[in-house]
């Protein structure tokens, strides 16, 4: 339907997933109801800004791949936390929201202060996360 992030989506990604198989989907399909919609946003929001993104499961969550470079969002009892985006590369989300850091790499969200943050916020954090092992990692290299 128009206007819904689902529309939005397919219009952003052409209809494509990230590739998603079984696992994942196994694994979404699990996360609590209350979390499910901050989950989908975060997912939207990658695939808009990587429609190239293949999602595997990795350390048993969903891991975003755009090249050598990866993204982990995973469910936890409180929300939704993200993995692996690199200290300095975030888009400065953490400068903005230090509260949500709660060790080198994470960021934990819970549904009630995802609703303060814009969708181009969390779009920064994660477009920069996927771009910055490009920049900063040669070809021989692996994250």
């Amino acid at each position: 339907m128009p206007g819904t992030a689902d529309h939005q989506l397919e219009q952003a990604t052409g209809g494509h997933n990230g590739g998603m198989d079984e696992a994942v989907q196994s694994y979404i399909d699990g996360i609590d109801p209350a979390h499910r919609p901050l989950f989908d946003r975060i997912h939207r929001l990658i695939l808009v800004a990587h429609p190239d993104a293949a999602v595997v499961l990795s350390y048993q969550i969903p891991t975003y791949k755009v090249g050598r470079r990866r993204l982990y969002v995973g469910a936890w009892q409180h929300g939704i936390s993200i993995y692996g985006w690199g200290q300095g590369h975030d888009g400065g989300f953490t400068a903005r929201h230090p509260e949500l850091r709660t060790s080198k790499g994470t960021i934990k969200l819970r549904p009630q202060d995802a609703a303060a943050i814009t969708d181009d916020e969390l779009g920064g954090l994660v477009s920069a996360a996927l771009e910055a092992w490009a920049s900063t990692h040669h070809p021989a290299e692996t994250p």
